[in-house]
């Protein structure tokens, strides 16, 4: 399995199971209520309170999934006559969560500064503005240059959302994109989901405590959603536990990516420009891209074939992603497959 966000390996950890059978047996398999009604429960909030201090903001919300966070969130914020400034490259939830506002939404090229800037720039001085970005692409790979970000964002009085789906468990001792670059002061809002590293399903958002409590009260996928069941907050619970006493199983994360980049790019692939535990092998057009897949999946390897819309046309690829847990025997099958792999593709025409 080299096509899951599964980062840290935890959806199968024992403990993270019997965490979760545990919540279950104690509360039962769902709460069939919203937050403001009969679903919130005192594990929620202690998770809030968990994660708000793992990320180092105030305060943090849970939602039962990582789309309703910025559904909910980015809807919310931007109001009539304001601004959602999202990259081309940001996750579906982030653009219709721009779309679902009453403000306007703009989207500038992949990680281009200036472009960002020039909208800031034109946009009316008494506009409020929100830049919303992924911190790890989910299909390149890379990461967002926050520094530079944040300085134009400041510069232009604008607040600053990163969506750190792919780094929670990944990057900054596991504490995100923003703990990476040392920037958790500067940026206003830290987005995270359960269902990559934290093994689990939902999501969360954190900042200052104000902010929150306006979300809380006028997001609507937050206020008119079934809240997340016990087994799941119970499950991500442990897992943090797990990440922040465990800081060798992101070191060992780190080392099979190293290890994977550098034999795809000996095989000759082209891996674009990934930075992180997600590895594209650009293959371009479609069919390439999923008789590739087939060729992998035949031989015991098993990878995402992704084409358009959720790539640009031309840029298919298959999308490995890597875990702490895999062995070096595991990944050395890998790579033998995708070498056998790489002959066959170069036979086709």
């Amino acid at each position: 399995m080299m096509g899951s966000n599964n980062y840290l390996g935890l959806t199968t950890d024992p403990r993270v199971r019997e965490a979760a059978a545990t919540a279950v047996q104690n509360y039962g398999t769902s709460c069939t209520g919203s937050r403001f009604l009969n679903g919130t429960l005192a594990i929620h909030h202690e998770l809030e309170d968990r994660l708000a201090s793992f990320v180092g903001k105030a305060c943090a919300v849970v939602f039962s999934t990582g789309y309703q966070v910025n559904l909910g969130v980015i809807s919310c914020l931007v109001g009539r006559g304001d601004l959602a400034i999202v990259d081309k490259d940001a996750h579906a939830c982030i653009i219709d969560g721009g779309q679902l506002a009453l403000g306007e939404l703009k989207r500038f090229p992949h990680n281009d500064v200036e472009a960002l800037e020039r909208i800031l720039e034109s946009a009316r001085a008494d506009a409020g503005r929100l830049v919303v970005v992924d911190g790890i692409y989910s299909m390149e790979g890379d990461i967002a240059p926050l520094p530079e970000l944040v300085d134009v964002c400041q510069r232009h009085s604008a607040r600053f959302m990163v969506d750190d789906a792919h780094s929670m468990g990944v990057l900054g001792q596991g504490r995100g994109t923003a703990a990476h670059f040392g920037l958790t002061d500067r940026v206003d809002l830290i987005m995270g989901t359960f269902s990559k590293s934290f093994a689990s399903i939902g999501g969360f958002i954190a900042g200052d405590r104000e902010v929150l409590h306006y979300i809380q009260h006028h997001a609507r996928s937050f206020v008119f959603s079934a809240s997340l069941p016990a087994g799941n907050v119970a499950a991500v619970r442990k897992a943090l536990d797990i990440i922040e006493s465990e800081p060798e199983r992101i070191e060992q994360l780190w080392k099979n990516v190293e290890k994977m980049r550098t034999g795809l790019r000996d095989l000759g692939y082209n891996i674009g420009c990934s930075t992180t535990p997600i590895i594209p092998i650009i293959l371009g057009d479609n069919e390439r891209t999923f008789l590739a897949w087939k060729l992998c999946f035949e031989a015991g390897l098993y990878v995402n074939a992704v084409v358009s819309p959720a790539v640009p046309p031309g840029g298919g690829r298959l999308r490995t992603s890597y875990m702490a847990t895999h062995t070096e025997e595991q990944l050395d099958q890998a790579l033998n497959i995708l070498a056998e792999v790489k002959q066959k593709l170069d036979t086709y025409q």
